[in-house]
């Protein structure tokens, strides 16, 4: 005896029968006649619905075949009798489901598929696009839009949620997506849909997961006027190993290091294939290097050894993606008051780094060196990172000095080599974001201001509040990480603003 097994068609994995041959186109132009007077469209509540969080079914936490319920905003699973969206719907009289992978409609139990041009807002809350033309015009115009839940807001000076304590990669994710040549990257996906991964390769969820941010970032026509970066922290937490959390307070310097990184390489880059990553960030350096002797030694046993070719100065040359500047250690004198003065420390003298004569003095667990930097090539968008945290065996410190900067036309053309100040045309660059760390080293909170290309204003994006601010109060806060944009031409500066 032969049992008969049914197979099933794989692509209905959400427990519907196949559908009869001849049955076929009946049912299909019954469909169609029933999916134009679906009677529960108006029991759809937009104000529920956020798309923003991991598509899981809420009662099997599958990924599979999965259904926005658009009355409650729960997930679930499946459609077919026996489905959990299924029993869902007659449970609770829910109807209408999304299915959140290919966008349609669906009114269950009844299980025809909706189509009805008042529900384009809803797909395109789930999956934003973005035309050449929209994109083009983006930085040309200040609009405000109205959000469903009646708030006003800029596209791209939106409130990122704080799920318990990532802050410190929130505001790294804002200033990046307010990068333009970076932001327009992302906000298309075709520009790297087609890059070609290794089997089994995870880094490049970190580029899927930040291009949908950055959709969402910019959606004009968002049903709220933040979003919840909850995907794109999974990822971080998934591609990082762990090594960056969401519960747990981590550093923005080496979140935005790590994160740069990774999504060179996950876009397909290597030390000689640029990405958009190296094209916005890379600039280059020559690294001056001499080994010095221990300390300790006698003097003629020091002077005998500088002699040796290995104590003699050598140099290489270096690309980076950013800038680290040392602040002077922070004097404790005191004031009349019993008061701590909070010392300030001009931009230019910590650049001072970089002008090929200043040497500093390295040391590692075996040997020291002193080192010289000049710069050699600048990239369209410069990264500084201001180094306020040194660690030692037992405890983190914090330096509270406050760098004194301008916020527009900082000429760095003095910390060029001689050659590179004849082909570097523009050395000048003005600010758009400025990552601020407040309060003690292991428990501070983080915020950051941006500068809106369109209106030409300043912003201060704390978590979920976005406040404008003066740009004479940026200079005032306890700067960590700045984004330098290079001036290029007067018409371009014309936009700038501030």
């Amino acid at each position: 005896m032969v049992s008969l097994k049914r197979e099933r068609n794989p692509e209905l994995e959400d427990g519907e029968d196949d559908v009869p041959a001849k049955a076929g186109r009946s049912q299909d132009v019954a469909e169609d006649h029933r999916s134009r007077h679906c009677p529960y469209l108006d029991t759809i509540n937009r104000s529920v619905l956020d798309f923003d969080f991991e598509k899981l079914c809420s009662i099997s936490l599958s990924h599979i075949n999965v259904y926005a319920c658009l009355i409650c905003g729960k997930y679930f699973q499946g459609r077919g009798l026996k489905s959990h969206a299924y029993t869902h719907s007659v449970q609770f009289t829910h109807h209408v489901f999304l299915n959140l992978h290919t966008l349609k409609f669906y009114c269950l139990p009844d299980n025809y598929e909706i189509i009805d041009s008042s529900l384009e807002d809803i797909t395109y809350v789930l999956k934003p696009t973005f035309t050449k033309q929209h994109i083009a015009n983006l930085d040309k115009q200040g609009k405000l839009y109205r959000a469903y839940d009646g708030t006003t807001y800029l596209p791209g000076i939106v409130g990122l949620n704080n799920i318990k304590a990532n802050d410190y990669a929130n505001v790294v994710l804002q200033a990046l997506s307010n990068v333009p040549p970076l932001r327009n990257y992302f906000l298309e996906e075709e520009n790297y849909k087609s890059i070609k991964r290794p089997p089994g390769d995870i880094m490049f969820l970190l580029v899927q997961r930040f291009g949908e941010l950055m959709r969402k970032l910019w959606n004009p026509r968002n049903f709220k006027a933040h979003v919840s970066p909850h995907e794109m922290l999974q990822a971080v937490v998934l591609c990082s190993k762990k090594n960056f959390q969401i519960t747990k307070q981590g550093d923005a310097v080496d979140f935005l290091s790590w994160f740069l990184n990774a999504l060179h390489g996950a876009l397909g880059g290597t030390k000689k294939k640029p990405s958009i990553i190296t094209q916005a960030f890379q600039g280059s350096m020559r690294i001056f290097s001499k080994k010095l002797p221990h300390p300790d030694l006698p003097a003629e046993e020091k002077e005998a050894l500088l002699a040796n070719e290995e104590y003699q100065e050598k140099m290489s040359e270096s690309t980076f993606l950013y800038l680290t500047l040392d602040l002077p250690t922070a004097p404790l004198y005191k004031d009349e008051k019993e008061q701590l003065i909070i010392p300030q420390v001009p931009l230019f003298n910590i650049l001072g780094k970089f002008n090929g004569i200043t040497e500093k003095e390295y040391k590692t667990y075996k040997e020291n060196f002193l080192k010289k930097f000049h710069l050699t090539k600048l990239p369209p968008y410069l990264i500084f990172c201001i180094k306020r945290f040194t660690k030692n065996n037992f405890f983190v410190e914090k330096n509270p000095t406050i760098v004194n900067f301008p916020i527009t036309n900082v000429d760095l053309r003095e910390y060029l080599t001689e050659e590179a100040q004849v082909t570097e045309k523009h050395t000048t660059y003005d600010l758009v974001a400025n990552v601020v760390h407040d309060g003690k080293p292991n428990e501070g909170a983080y915020r950051i201001h941006v500068l809106h290309h369109g209106t030409g204003k300043w912003y201060e994006l704390q978590d979920l509040q976005v406040t404008d601010i003066l740009p004479q109060m940026i200079t005032l806060s306890e700067a960590y990480i700045q984004i330098w944009k290079r001036q290029e031409s007067e018409e371009e500066n014309s936009h700038m603003g501030a």
